[in-house]
């Protein structure tokens, strides 16, 4: 598998991360096919959150449990996880106090003395920088965290992080699909009336910004769409016009649909790291397979068109 970069220094990192968010209450051996799968096909990129699972850092410790992993094995991988949603209080923290004890408890929760990524989960509307500023510095200084990100935020968000934060942001995790793909098309449509698909929601220019500042997009729910109750677009009816063309190209390439969804992402040129959240072993084989995939121009807007998106 090839390597893209991950933020401003350029870490090379797997185009496909195997995102944990499903594996709470999957056995040892489920867990063990997930986790030989994805190093087999060369990712060796894993994410996490505090809250994924039924309770707050179960998905981490099963992950642990799971895999018992030795401390050279450790050393051979990457562990992202996430902190800052707090799901019954107030919804949001970003303090140093929460943002501390949060990391401390995944390191337990994943038997770890560090993990390579921590990532900001969601936008605090309370943000105080100083004290992002405050908890990143501890957690760096002690050995902790690695390597620092955000997800959902918008470019004015994290410009206001960085008034007070010195590290240098890696990664900004956003929802993105090809049939949920208002970050990469709106710009397509831009200077254009009555036209929804160029309604400013990320603050504008999301994807560029990033670029510019040298931090990787991972997307999340890489496979799903919003019509038809939302879930999965492969084989949704409410998708047949993607459908056909995914199909036709996975024919033409002797790939899965899943290989032709995630090349979509892959081949655009922001080097963006898809986070495939499935419990499904084959899956990730099929999104390696089309990480390496390079779709031809023609192709690529073929299937923003069939996704029913304006390509002037």
């Amino acid at each position: 598998m090839r390597t893209i970069p991950l933020g401003p220094r350029g870490v090379p990192v797997p185009p496909v991360v195997a995102g944990m968010m499903r594996i709470d209450g999957k056995t040892d051996d489920e867990v063990q096919a997930l986790y030989t799968a994805s190093r087999e096909a060369g990712i060796d990129f894993f994410d996490h959150a505090d809250i994924y699972g039924r309770s707050l850092h179960s998905a981490e410790t099963r992950f642990a449990e799971a895999l018992r992993l030795r401390p050279s094995e450790r050393a051979e991988i990457r562990l992202q996880t996430k902190a800052g949603i707090v799901p019954e209080g107030p919804s949001f923290d970003f303090s140093y106090e929460h943002l501390v004890a949060s990391v401390e408890a995944s390191l337990r929760a994943l038997r770890t003395d560090y993990v390579d990524v921590l990532l900001l989960h969601r936008p605090d509307a309370l943000v105080e920088p100083d004290e992002v500023a405050r908890a990143f510095d501890h957690l760096e200084s002690s050995g902790k965290v690695r390597a620092f990100g955000v997800s959902n935020h918008t470019p004015r968000q994290i410009d206001l992080l960085r008034t007070a934060v010195r590290q240098p942001l890696v990664a900004n995790q956003v929802q993105l699909s090809i049939a949920h793909a208002p970050v990469l098309v709106q710009g397509l449509t831009a200077n254009m009336e009555s036209t929804e698909q160029s309604t400013v929601r990320d603050g504008g220019g999301l994807v560029e910004y990033c670029r510019i500042e040298g931090i990787t997009l991972q997307a999340w729910s890489p496979l799903q769409g919003t019509r038809g109750g939302g879930g999965v677009f492969l084989g949704h009816p409410a998708y047949a016009e993607l459908n056909a063309v995914i199909d036709e190209l996975a024919a033409r390439y002797g790939v899965t649909p899943v290989a032709i969804a995630v090349a979509w992402i892959t081949r655009h040129p922001a080097g963006i790291q898809v986070v495939l959240g499935t419990t499904d072993p084959g899956r990730i084989t099929d999104a390696a397979a089309g990480s390496d995939l390079v779709l031809t121009r023609a192709e690529w807007y073929a299937l923003v068109r069939a996704a029913g998106y304006r390509v002037p």
